[in-house]
């Protein structure tokens, strides 16, 4: 039976009072648990974002399709929750959930976004924003329609990083789960007119709607399982139902959750969204002024967006940690716990940190460093592959560049006063052995499935080798100094020796090869490329545009024979419209029917395929300003900006002339379902407008291309 009566809504103080229609029925629980699993959402977002300040510890992404996807909380390597989608149910026993929604910046100097949705007979508008005060994710909700619908709105949490363990309840309109350790609260103002706790794929507010368009199953708590929420908003599209605000909020129990909820419904979407605003709008005007290397308004967008990009990748605990991506492509999407791309790698940070520098926020660099010194480096010196942003290693290879490069982190920032913590990373690479192979053989090259000597790899050791010997010299540390340049001179000498082939089949001039697992180019040996690539490749035929840090770094000069004979090597074999594939034969990426790119799948199958990748017109410009082409290197900028999607997200990769390119959907130059936003490519757009501005590659070492790479150059022995 339906009664009136009173409803007082007192989840953690809320006292937001109504009259309404409810049903007075007993409290029931939700069947079918645990429910069906199902992985995070695709990587290509459309928008991320947190506020800028410390004490709002909650990220958002928006999925390009629509809604909300991963959301973060209490720190950037933690989804605790998968998704916000909304329904629309017409009333005459059909509900769609809303998609194909269009993406835009509310505001191009801050990361707050807007989606529209366009139905038969309606249109829903969501405004995103992070409340700067709590650790509340804000929905602005506007939904108008002809005649009379009925919004819904579905949640699915994911606490602590965990699909499959969240309970859930209503307590009066709210929306509660938690699981041992956190806890969110969903709620709105005006209250939720209904609500529902259920298992997803069994009983869950989208799969009751989408059987007769109407919430029939109002299950008022959900044991531990895959929960998912739903909540009848009470909008209908009619005048004076049209608008509302929702919160997501996190604590670490419920209660927490619910004071927080009440306390950002009680302030106002609008507030937080004007303060959200105002944090990124001083953050910018802090910085360097956007570069006029930039053409048009699109370009500049996209360099504020990056800098802003960067800055919110960084977590709000674990100062200096910046993650990868706020994302889990493919097949990566279905860990449980999640763990890649939300992740810190050092050589990433590396190039945030060096962007950073770029845009003017040297205070984030410096809190990068002191994060891969104090958090992430090991006792014997060394890094781990990567690790969660508490520094916790995750992946256990071993990088040698990841290594090196913290070292010229330190250089570029001045810092002397981590010569203790250099000089462990510098002797690690002086000292290092595995099964035979000293350095510069590297376990794992950047391109994390291969071990060898990599140009790349070799660069970032040399490079980091004489700027730990200049950071000896002002401590007084004569001897260590003397041993680093020394082997930094042989390994320079010799670098082309193990890396550089003249009797392979893509030009009768030498080439750089991606690497070499026995340090003898010309020789005909094999391996195994992985991810589905084929087996048994001769060296010879596998390249990789890499090799450029070479250049970049000062370690050889930009007209080297080798260098410059590359370059065609690897426009003729990787460059596919006006972007690279990342190395030969890549399986990284999409099946050729674009489907998600997962392991396991048979040596030469070629199932799946790497596709073409921004960042690397980022290294190729940068070669190009050392080279004295800044035409060209401004073209590079062109490409780059032209790979952005939605919300000026960019992306890993793009869509090449592989399959499935041309069919609807795979528009070459595009963003494929790589992860979206990636902090590398974004790093490589700053670092490239204003290197073009300059008219010079700024993180450079100097004192390695003085004694390299310069016109005079005298290698002292």
């Amino acid at each position: 039976m339906i009664g009136i009566r009173m409803v007082v809504t007192t989840v953690a103080g809320l006292a937001l009072v109504a009259t309404s229609a409810v049903p007075a029925v007993a409290a029931t629980a939700a069947p079918g648990a645990p429910g069906v699993d199902e992985q995070f959402l695709p990587a290509d977002k459309s928008g991320f974002g947190t506020s800028t300040t410390l004490g709002s510890k909650v990220w958002l992404t928006v999925q390009k399709e629509g809604g909300l996807g991963e959301l973060y909380y209490p720190d950037l390597s933690t989804p605790s929750a998968r998704t916000l989608d909304f329904v629309v149910a017409d009333g005459r026993g059909h509900a769609v959930r809303a998609k194909a929604a269009r993406t835009v910046q509310t505001d191009p100097r801050s990361l707050s976004y807007r989606q529209v949705f366009d139905g038969h007979g309606w249109r829903l508008t969501a405004d995103y924003t992070t409340d700067p005060a709590r650790a509340s994710v804000l929905v602005d909700v506007r939904f108008t329609a002809s005649r009379s619908h009925a919004l819904y709105a579905v949640y699915d949490p994911a606490l602590s990083n965990s699909r499959g363990d969240d309970t859930g309840r209503t307590v009066d309109r709210t929306l509660v789960a938690s699981d041992a350790t956190s806890a969110s609260a969903f709620a709105a103002d005006p209250p939720f007119t209904a609500t529902s706790n259920g298992f997803r794929g069994t009983s869950d507010g989208w799969t009751d709607l989408l059987a007769d368009g109407r919430l029939d199953g109002r299950y008022d708590e959900a044991g531990a399982g895959n929960l998912v929420q739903t909540a009848n908003t009470g909008l209908t599209g009619s005048h004076g139902r049209q608008h509302a605000t929702l919160a997501i909020s996190f604590g670490g129990n419920p209660s927490a959750a619910g004071a927080t909820a009440d306390a950002s419904l009680r302030a106002g979407y609008g507030r937080a969204a004007a303060a959200y605003a105002r944090g990124w709008h001083d953050y910018l005007r802090a910085g360097k002024r956007t570069p006029d290397s930039l053409r048009g308004r699109d370009q500049r967008t996209l360099y504020d967006v990056s800098v802003m990009v960067l800055a919110a990748s960084e977590d709000k605990t674990h100062r200096g940690a910046y993650v990868a991506s706020p994302s889990m492509p493919w097949i990566w999407g279905k860990d449980d716990p999640s763990g890649p791309y939300h992740l810190v790698w050092s050589r990433d940070l590396y190039q945030i940190a060096t962007a950073l520098i770029a845009a003017g926020d040297t205070a984030g660099a410096n809190r990068s460093l002191d994060y891969l010194f104090d958090v992430q480096q090991k006792p014997d010196g060394s890094f781990p592959q990567n690790s969660r942003v508490d520094g916790t290693p995750v992946w256990t290879g071993l990088q040698l560049d990841e290594v090196a490069l913290p070292i010229v982190l330190a250089h570029q920032l001045g810092r002397t006063d981590r010569w203790s913590q250099v000089k462990k990373a510098a002797d690690f690479l002086l000292s290092f052995e595995q099964d035979g192979n000293r350095a510069p053989w590297s376990p794992q090259d950047r391109w994390e499935n291969q071990s060898g000597y990599s140009p790349a790899t070799i660069a970032a050791e040399i490079a980091g080798l004489v700027c730990a010997a200049d950071m000896a010299k002002a401590n007084g540390d004569s001897a260590s100094a003397a041993r680093y340049l020394a082997t930094a001179d042989d390994w320079q000498a010799r670098v082309k020796s193990w890396t550089v082939t003249t009797t392979g089949p893509y030009s009768a001039g030498p080439y750089f090869l991606r690497l070499t697992k026995d340090g003898n180019p010309n020789a005909g040996t094999t391996y195994t490329i992985g991810d589905s690539g084929p087996a048994d490749v001769d060296q010879r035929r596998v390249v990789d545009p890499s090799f450029l840090d070479l250049v970049r770094l000062g370690v050889l000069p930009p007209d080297d024979p080798a260098v410059v004979n590359t370059l065609g090597v690897i426009d003729a074999q990787l460059k596919t419209g006006r972007y690279y594939h990342r190395a030969s034969f890549d399986g990284y990426g999409e099946k050729v029917d674009g489907s998600q790119w997962e392991f396991g799948l048979p040596d030469g199958s070629r199932i799946t395929r790497g596709r073409a990748w921004p960042l690397l017109n980022g290294e190729r410009g940068e070669y190009q300003i050392a080279a004295g082409q800044v035409g060209a290197a401004r073209r590079q900028i062109d490409a780059m900006a032209d790979a952005a999607g939605p919300g000026a997200m960019l992306p890993e990769q793009v869509w090449d002339d592989q399959p499935p390119a041309g069919t609807a959907g795979f528009k070459p130059g595009t963003p494929t379902f790589s992860a979206t936003p990636l902090a590398w490519t974004h790093a490589g757009y700053l670092r490239l407008a204003a290197n073009v501005a300059a008219g010079r590659v700024l993180e450079q070492p100097a004192i390695v291309a003085e004694r390299y790479a310069s016109p005079a150059q005298t290698v002292r022995r």
